[in-house]
């Protein structure tokens, strides 16, 4: 009977999937899932805020850092993103026992994957830290930062990669709980490491580094020891190069978002080191506010993605669609909210992290107008041109879609750009290659809607 009782469980989560109206099956997954990202959002504000009280030098270290941690969770991403929406498929397609193994596979990788930067960052720190474009008065602090970030790099990798595989399951409850629970606890350390034991930088990555390992721990905790969750066990490890190469296709936009976007920092950092610290420190600024603000409108798609892989895998392609239009138009309309909220108080939001230096101030104000003009275009950039090919298994259309706007598009588009107009390439940069992105969405969304009309036609025959 009670077996019976939790396939039942088990059942009705899916029925749900594809059956519950979009507009309640989509928010009542995104729900937790956006309170996870803001609240990850929000603590890594809160270094950059608590950091940058220590001086403008200081401020910039959490910048240059903060591309390190990218790569980090790039991988976890890829990883994660890759293999929760392969498990999600196969509890579509009735192949369990496989999504079993996947999630074993994915969590023993990242903590491998965690170990190797471990070892190498730390052994590598001074050139790493330059490398990111720190210069020579940023890179004390930004060593101080790093060594504790290289440290719980496995911790990290693996609290993202759980995250991910409860939230393809339908369980984002219970991601949110281990993710909130590290963040909350990492804003309560900051200011008594960073001021209380005058650690400055390191006590802010010890933070960081310490509510990641309780992350860590709450996570492995939700998946295996609630019986409507996939385990994870050594014996379940049963790596194939075949079910690898299904995890980096459908993670590499990931990736690829994430990854380049660390390459496109880091080198907006160094073209911005002939400007002075307040150059770097001021977009690092932006940077995390438009991150934060980002991480609620990907937050609501992750509730979408369960939704969209589970569909596709039942073949139910005009749901798959449905879904998709619903989470454009839901995402826009928010982003052009806080866009005009954000316009009017831009000044003031730069003045929070560093009142006391009117260039950071004059700096980071104008770069953040001028995102935030653009930020409305990302509702179809991400829903449509890369979280929807992603969850169904087209990693290829997604990986060019999330690449462009902080890779191949941006880069150029900054090489082009500093030369000729100095910090205001910068500032104007990232705007450009919004647009560029979100025609290329446009495009690639409409493609798969032709894929999913031809699959639906082929299904009915």
């Amino acid at each position: 009977k009670e077996l019976k009782e939790k396939q039942e469980k088990k059942q009705d989560q899916y029925y749900e999937m594809a059956n519950a109206p979009i507009s309640k099956i989509i928010p009542k997954l995104a729900v937790p899932t956006i309170i996870s990202m803001l609240v990850t959002s929000i603590y890594n504000m809160a270094d950059t805020f608590f950091v940058s009280q220590l001086g403008t030098s200081a401020s910039g270290a959490v910048g240059i850092i903060f591309s390190a941690m990218a790569i980090i969770q790039a991988l976890a991403f890829m990883i994660g993103m890759g293999t929760g929406n392969f498990i999600a498929r196969m509890i579509g397609a009735g192949n369990r026992k496989l999504a079993e193994e996947l999630a074993s596979i994915a969590f023993f990788t990242g903590f491998g994957v965690g170990l190797v930067i471990a070892v190498i960052g730390n052994a590598n720190i001074g050139q790493l830290v330059r490398m990111l474009g720190s210069t020579e008065t940023i890179a004390p602090y930004a060593e101080a930062y790093a060594s504790y970030i290289f440290v719980a790099a496995p911790f990290m990798i693996c609290s993202f990669i759980m995250n991910n595989l409860l939230r393809f399951q339908g369980k984002a409850l219970f991601a949110m709980v281990g993710i909130t629970t590290g963040g909350v606890l990492n804003m309560v350390l900051d200011p008594i490491f960073i001021f209380g034991l005058d650690m400055g930088t390191a006590g802010a990555a010890l933070a960081t580094g310490l509510s990641q390992f309780i992350s860590f721990c709450i996570l492995l905790f939700m998946c295996n020891s609630r019986e409507e969750c996939i385990s994870i066990h050594p014996k379940k490890f049963k790596p194939t190069l075949a079910i690898y190469g299904e995890i980096i296709h459908g993670g590499l936009p990931s990736l690829g978002r994430q990854g380049i976007a660390s390459i496109a920092t880091i080198i907006m950092n160094t073209m911005a080191q002939p400007y002075g610290d307040a150059a770097i420190a001021a977009m690092s600024i932006v940077n995390r506010f438009m991150m934060f603000v980002g991480s609620a409108m990907i937050g609501f798609g992750q509730g979408y993605q369960p939704v969209c892989s589970y569909c596709f895998g039942a073949r139910l392609y005009d749901r798959v669609k449905k879904a998709c239009v619903y989470c454009v138009k839901v995402s826009t309309i928010f982003l052009l909210a806080v866009s005009v909220i954000g316009l009017i108080f831009s000044g003031n939001i730069i003045q929070m992290f560093r009142k006391d230096d009117l260039e950071v101030i004059r700096i980071g104000t104008l770069a953040l107008r001028l995102q935030l003009l653009t930020m409305p275009l990302q509702g179809l950039v991400v829903m449509g041109g890369n979280m929807t090919p992603q969850s169904i298994g087209y990693g290829i259309r997604a990986t060019i879609v999330s690449t462009a706007r902080q890779g191949w598009l941006l880069i150029p588009i900054l090489l082009c750009t500093v030369p000729v107009f100095g910090v205001l390439g910068i500032q104007m940069a990232q705007p450009i290659a919004d647009v560029g992105t979100f025609i290329l969405a446009a495009v690639v969304t409409k493609g798969i809607f032709k894929d999913l009309d031809r699959k639906k036609a082929e299904k009915n025959l």
